[in-house]
């Protein structure tokens, strides 16, 4: 079983850029066919996926974060991270980082000034 941990700032201010890392450990996020996703859940709403990150390195973002969104990867470290451009107060929520059927524990981040 794959363990996830996601890293980044409780509070960010809107406009300004968000990202989160995930720690992987228990397996390796260049291992064939596995995609490296983040997930999101504002306070009152459901999941929303937000884009991955292949085994090969491809990325793949929603298309109504297209715009603002990068996922990246740090293969040396077994990471993967997110970053989230002018974020606005509608980007507050819970964030995961998920592969398979294993996620991690989740980490708020709120937007306000």
């Amino acid at each position: 079983q794959v363990q996830l941990q996601e890293s980044g700032p409780g509070l960010v201010k809107p406009s300004q850029t968000l990202s989160l890392t995930c720690t992987v450990s228990g397996g390796s996020i260049t291992t064939n066919y596995y995609y490296w996703n983040w997930i999101r859940q504002p306070p009152g709403k459901g999941l929303e996926w937000m884009g991955a990150i292949a085994y090969g390195g491809n990325t793949y973002y929603s298309p109504s974060l297209k715009s603002r969104i990068s996922i990246s990867r740090d293969t040396s470290e077994n990471q993967f991270t997110m970053q989230l451009a002018s974020v606005t107060p509608e980007d507050t929520a819970v964030y995961y980082c998920v592969v398979g059927d294993d996620w991690g524990q989740g980490t708020q981040v709120t937007v306000s000034p």
